[in-house]
């Protein structure tokens, strides 16, 4: 069986920690390394309802894309009952389940969270938008008119609905970046992408992308995410075949549309 640290050391070496943003929070975030594992539970977000949901399982690990901790979102000040954040962490300690994270190295690295997106859209030629390795831009096999593309996004992605702001043109050329990166809008539109599919994206990019004749598509973050996980584990359970490795069947989108 694999202790804590070697499934980090193993998920470094197909994410490597180098290529993680400087304010980012990655690896073996609680937990004992040496503790050795017999189950493991992948899932994006490690929320209340995935420990819980780990718990059940008799997990010893949840693998997340999303730092549990001293993340940008949820900085660790205190440990207390009284906190979300603290309670949380005082489940998990209290259950001893570590929690290794991999996240913007998992965004970069080949065969990560953007890979797995532009390939999800069937998108071919898939190569770098940007120099520091976030986004993938490619081509789809056929064009297709935008209210078409915006439609197989949505049902491709499993996604609750999406907002977009659309264009004239067939879309042939894409950009994708999964998560937060509507910054790099504008790489697409230097690439002469015809859309690009992203997350969190503001009334101003839309319009930005509009004014320049590309359509913009806000996928959701959990939805352009979220595909990495099923990876994250046929990985873990092809190098470490006496493991129990699932994907958290409770976490999912929380966003939900009323039209």
């Amino acid at each position: 069986m694999a202790t804590l640290l070697e499934l980090e050391a193993f998920l470094y070496n197909f994410a490597p920690k180098e290529g993680a943003m400087t304010w980012d929070n990655v690896g073996l975030l609680v937990g004992n390394p040496a503790k050795t594992a017999t189950k493991v539970l992948v899932a994006l977000d490690g929320t209340h309802g995935v420990v819980d949901e780990a718990i059940a399982l008799g997990c010893d690990v949840i693998v997340t894309h999303h730092p549990i901790i001293n993340c940008k979102w949820a900085p660790v000040q205190t440990l207390r009952e009284d906190t979300v954040q603290g309670r949380l962490l005082r489940k998990l300690i209290a259950h001893d389940i570590g929690v290794i994270s991999m996240h913007t190295n998992l965004d970069v690295t080949d065969g990560g969270v953007n890979d797995v997106l532009a390939q999800a859209l069937g998108l071919e030629g898939i190569g770098a938008l940007s120099e520091e390795g976030l986004g993938r831009v490619g081509t789809l096999p056929q064009a297709m008119e935008a209210k078409a593309f915006v439609a197989m996004v949505k049902e491709t992605l499993q996604a609750n609905g999406v907002r977009y702001a659309p264009c004239d043109k067939p879309i042939v050329k894409v950009g994708v970046g999964g998560g937060a990166c509507r910054d790099y809008a504008k790489h697409a539109l230097a690439l002469g992408c015809d859309a690009f599919v992203t997350a969190d994206v503001g009334y101003h990019d839309f319009q930005d992308a509009q004014n320049a004749g590309m359509c913009l598509v806000d996928a959701g973050h959990f939805p352009t995410e979220n595909p990495v996980c099923q990876v994250v584990q046929q990985r873990l359970q092809v190098q470490f075949p006496e493991l129990q490795v699932a994907v958290s069947q409770s976490h999912h989108e929380l966003i939900q549309y009323y039209i």
